[in-house]
């Protein structure tokens, strides 16, 4: 992984726009000349440099001393999200809301309370609108309190109105804040383990879902509630491997939005969210047709110019757009034709780097390994699969590792690195007996490739077809299917039986998938 310079201020200048560091020098010297803004000068420097350095700052801005460094940066800091705010606030419509609560405060420290209430009322209402429930409760939190205070002259039975209505409030904000922890947990368990990899696991994580997830009212349940909700299926299902369950719930997400469209505009993240997890669960049904729909409609979304922008979006965007290409790719075993996105990959990989969490980074690692192997570069799939194997933090993730590790077993096979062959089975060994996870399907690839240098040639075919039914065995059982979503070594074991390359094997079973 890349090392950025954990500067805050820094990391957060290399983030800025062009149009953001116009409207931040504007910003800043909106009071007069700028030649005496010590805060500027440090921001100039800094833009100016590729790598943070103390040093350099000090030679550049020579009128701050290094006593006083620490201080101009946390004044620059705080200038630049001034400013930021301001720029991004017609774009946002939770900054505008906050900006008007603001207003509604300083009306009710002058005194001017009807005014006050009145800018609270139209809170209420845009932020209801907006699905932002926790300003809504905000503005009726402060409007009781200028009701309890003072002599307002509101209309009789204005108390009982304000406790329902709070009520109401704080009922759809319980379940949406009890819906997105629990997704949240469910993703959290996601990214350490993957998919559930035996009955006490999968026994566990029904137990403690059917322990928390409430009832869903969509008559009475708010934009929110329903997304939360959604969502919380959509990671439980998908950790159970139930894809059709959750190509149902994702296709609940989706439509929520098509329903609502000025939601895309102002949750943009979650709907393309949605669309990822939408083509999850279609690609591990290898539901084609519907893929490709709805790939489209999220290259459509991306495309879109009056859509919203921001480095967390185009971020999201690159991500999911270029997994769910290579996905693509996979199903339609166009290996060699999906190597030409890698140089797009791996560039976007260096101008999104401090976006992207490792996790991320180890996906596209493997992904693009796996293209390499199916298009027969076994060496150049050695080298990206390292880069996850290599990766310090094991616990990311361990299910990626574990099939990093027997994919990079089989590659070294290909490649002819035979010598190489035994250290890595007892790597592997060691890795999964760590990691507890020696599921069949994995003990049955390394004995299998431990016994390989001793099998005669003109038995080697015998011998793969005795793996690949013994593989089909263990695939029918449900909780034993997880690895063959990450590894397809049935294909692998058609491509030596029939003397064909994995490309070609998968091709052909695209053809008769389609």
């Amino acid at each position: 992984m890349s090392n950025v310079s954990t500067d805050a201020v820094f990391q957060l200048i290399k983030s800025l726009a062009r149009s953001e560091k116009r409207h931040f020098r504007l910003f800043a010297t909106r009071q007069g000349s700028s030649s005496d803004i010590k805060f500027l000068q440090l921001f100039d420097a800094l833009d100016g440099m590729a790598q943070y350095s103390e040093e350099q700052v000090l030679r550049q801005v020579p009128s701050i001393k290094k006593a006083q460094l620490a201080n101009q940066k946390a004044n620059l800091y705080k200038q630049l999200l001034a400013s930021l705010r301001l720029y991004h606030a017609t774009h946002n419509p939770d900054i505008q809301l906050h900006e008007q609560l603001d207003y509604a405060r300083v009306l009710y420290n002058k005194g001017l309370y009807q005014q006050s209430l009145k800018m609270l009322e139209k809170v209420k209402v845009a932020a209801q609108q907006a699905s932002h429930t926790h300003i809504a409760l905000s503005a009726l939190t402060f409007e009781k309190q200028i009701e309890q205070q003072y002599i307002t002259r509101s209309l009789e039975g204005r108390a009982e109105a304000l406790t329902e209505e709070a009520d109401s409030l704080l009922g759809h904000l319980g379940r949406i804040h009890h819906n997105s922890s629990l997704a949240l947990r469910l993703y959290g368990l996601y990214i350490k383990l993957g998919h559930a990899r035996n009955q006490e696991e999968l026994d566990k994580l029904t137990e403690f879902f059917n322990a928390n997830v409430p009832q869903l009212d969509p008559k009475q349940a708010t934009f929110s509630e329903k997304l939360s909700f959604y969502q919380s299926q959509v990671w439980y299902n998908y950790i159970l491997q139930d894809f059709k369950a959750c190509y149902r719930y994702a296709q609940k997400w989706v439509d929520l939005f098509e329903e609502e469209p000025q939601m895309k505009l102002q949750q943009t993240t979650n709907y393309i969210k949605g669309l990822h997890n939408l083509l999850l669960a279609l690609y591990n049904m290898l539901y084609y047709s519907k893929f490709k729909e709805a790939l489209q409609k999220l290259e459509d979304f991306a495309a879109d110019s009056n859509r919203r922008s921001s480095p967390n979006i185009e971020t999201l965007l690159f991500l999911y757009i270029y997994t769910n290409r290579i996905n693509a790719y996979f199903m339609e075993g166009k290996f060699s034709e999906g190597l030409k996105i890698v140089p797009e990959i791996r560039r976007n990989l260096n101008v999104f780097q401090q976006q992207l969490d490792p996790h991320r980074q180890l996906v596209f690692y493997y992904k693009i390994g796996c293209l390499y192997f199916g298009s027969g570069d076994y060496n150049s799939t050695i080298l990206y699969l390292e880069k996850v194997i290599h990766y310090k933090d094991v616990s990311l993730r361990e299910d990626i590792q574990c099939f990093a590790r027997i994919l990079n077993l089989i590659a070294h096979y290909e490649a002819g690195k035979d010598e190489l062959l035994e250290y890595q089975i007892k790597s592997v060994y060691h890795f999964l007996g760590k990691m507890n996870d020696r599921q069949p399907m994995q003990v049955a690839i390394c004995d299998f490739l431990r016994r390989l240098p001793d099998i005669r040639p003109l038995e080697l075919k015998s011998a793969f077809a005795d793996l690949k039914d013994k593989l089909l065995q263990i695939s029918d059982n449900p909780l034993y299917r997880r690895p063959f979503l990450y590894l397809d070594i049935i294909s692998w074991l058609d491509s030596k039986i029939r003397n064909l390359s994995v490309q070609q094997v998968m091709q052909e079973k695209f053809k008769h998938m389609r």
